[in-house]
């Protein structure tokens, strides 16, 4: 499974990525707002540090605005995906930007059919919000595997990229059933290194290493 860092914080990015931790970034618009950056700078700079796919995500709420304001952050680089909601608006400028070879992210899906439609659009990859369901009491991982087996049911191409992840149980669950990408904050990506068993085995071996009067260096 891909990881792709949500985030538009360039120093986080960096310490992921060289870590050979991020295969891609998302943003959007409150992440550029949490920035406190313009977004054409931070998006570029963000795609001088990752070689993978960034997300930026498009404004507009009508099918022509959307396809200009993707036409303008994919000229930022090559490795632009251009977000677009999952509205009819949002899958008409799919099929447009698809067509013209831009990578295309679906974002804020919340259902199997949505997902369905973002595939048949062209979209490179469909965002389901796991975190936003969980919050209604629906299992959003349970959409995740509804998609796996519509996907794989017809073959197609369309990414799973699993979004609104708020755990490290949440990447885990995520890569057993077959997403091929999970997007998530920096401090979840680094969570999921940590185990409570872990920590009480380092404190031993310390406290044991303190009793030999050795030291390595």
């Amino acid at each position: 499974m891909k990881f792709f860092v949500d985030t538009a914080d360039v120093d986080a990015i960096r310490e992921l990525h060289d870590l050979g931790m991020v295969d891609g970034v998302t943003t959007n618009p409150s992440l550029i707002l949490k920035s406190g950056r313009d977004i054409l700078e931070v998006t570029k700079e963000i795609c001088s540090i990752v070689e993978g796919p960034v997300s930026a995500e498009v404004v507009a709420v009508d099918a022509d605005a959307m396809i200009a304001e993707g036409r303008k952050l994919a000229g930022i680089a090559e490795n632009i995906a251009v977000k677009v909601p999952l509205t009819w608006a949002g899958l008409k400028a799919c099929k447009v930007l698809t067509d013209e070879g831009r990578m295309v992210n679906v974002t804020l899906c919340f259902s199997a059919n949505q997902a369905l439609l973002a595939a048949k659009a062209g979209a490179t990859f469909i965002s389901p919000f796991i975190g936003r369901l969980d919050d209604m009491n629906i299992d959003g991982l349970e959409l995740i595997s509804d998609i796996r087996i519509i996907y794989d049911n017809y073959g197609f191409e369309t990414q799973i990229l699993a979004a609104s992840i708020r755990s490290a149980n949440h990447m885990s669950e995520a890569a057993k059933i077959g997403a091929d990408v999970a997007t998530a904050p920096p401090n979840v990506i680094k969570a999921m290194a940590g185990h409570p068993l872990t920590d009480k085995g380092l404190a031993q071996f310390l406290k044991d290493w303190e009793k030999t009067g050795q030291k390595i260096l």
